[in-house]
């Protein structure tokens, strides 16, 4: 098979992940919109965001990528702020623990051999 195609079937199964599934249920519960339907375009809209980040990261490495994802988390708080102060402050709370996580994770992978 192609190698290409066989390193995109990975990449996409590293897209997809509980917190973006969390995440969509939040915004359209908050917005009574169809989930699908936010699920596709919102999909095609993090296509430019998803390249920005990897050549962010690409350049500036780790923390350079981090920050963006950050700042793109924090982004989508605020903007659910203004649908529903109830979903900006879930989105905001999911993107600390993805902050906290990110830590943790390097903190004990640090302890091991």
């Amino acid at each position: 098979m192609n190698q290409l195609f066989l390193v995109c079937i990975a990449f996409a199964f590293f897209i997809v992940c509980p917190r973006m599934a969390g995440m969509t249920y939040i915004i359209t519960k908050a917005t009574q919109t169809n989930i699908i339907q936010v699920a596709i375009f919102g999909t095609l809209l993090s296509l430019p965001l998803i390249i920005i980040m990897v050549l962010i990261f690409k350049k500036y490495g780790l923390i350079g990528g981090l920050a963006f994802c950050v700042l793109t988390d924090l982004g989508a708080a605020l903007f659910m702020k203004e649908i529903s102060l109830k979903a900006g402050l879930e989105t905001f709370i999911v993107a600390l623990f993805v902050i906290v996580g990110i830590r943790v994770a390097s903190v004990i992978s640090n302890y091991l051999p």
